[in-house]
């Protein structure tokens, strides 16, 4: 399954490791991915494909259009 803007992703590796957040772009061989808090969407982080697994949960635009937004969204998904 290919990356694309809006899938949620679970971060696999680093100080990140088993949270949540969404792919908001590309750079170079890598993600860059958001949550809203500690990586708003103005700073994503750049994250390598190996060290993300993808969940088969894709969010619209509105669900990720602001940081808070966002974080509720992936606050969400950790209530489950």
């Amino acid at each position: 399954m290919d990356f694309s803007i809006g899938n949620v992703v679970k971060s696999k590796a680093g100080r990140d490791k088993d949270y949540f957040a969404v792919v908001v772009g590309f750079e170079d061989d890598r993600v860059l991915i958001a949550d809203g808090k500690e990586r708003p969407l103005e700073r994503p982080k750049a994250k390598n494909l190996i060290h993300l697994q993808i969940t088969n949960i894709v969010f619209a635009p509105e669900q990720y259009e602001t940081n808070r937004a966002l974080r509720k969204n992936i606050n969400a998904l950790h209530s489950h």
